[in-house]
C-alpha cells in the first residue's frame, strides 16, 4: 500500500516537472497535454498558491513560489513514507 502511494507521488512530481517545462513554450500552452497537466496538477498547487496570497509581498512575486512549495511538500511526503516502512 505505501509502495503505491510513493509511486502515484513520484507520479505527480513528474507531471509537476513536466508542466515547469510546458510553461516555457507559450506555444504548447493550449495543446491537450497541457490541459491535462495542468488538471491533475492544480489541485496540488492551489492550497499553497490560496496560503501565500495570504501575505501581500508574494502576490508581487514575478515567480509561482505555490508550485515549488506543492513540489516541496510532495517530496517531503515522500522522503516520510519511504522512511517510515524502510
Amino acid at each position: 500500500m505505501i509502495q503505491l502511494v510513493l509511486t502515484i507521488i513520484r507520479i505527480l512530481e513528474f507531471l509537476m516537472f513536466a508542466r515547469a517545462i510546458f510553461s516555457w513554450f507559450p506555444q504548447m500552452q493550449n495543446s491537450s497535454i497541457a490541459e491535462f497537466l495542468y488538471m491533475v496538477t492544480e489541485p496540488i498547487i492551489m492550497p499553497f498558491r490560496s496560503l501565500l496570497d495570504r501575505f501581500r509581498g508574494m502576490r508581487m512575486m514575478p515567480i509561482d513560489l505555490s508550485f515549488l512549495c506543492a513540489f516541496v511538500a510532495l517530496e517531503f511526503l515522500r522522503m516520510l513514507l519511504y522512511y517510515s516502512v524502510y
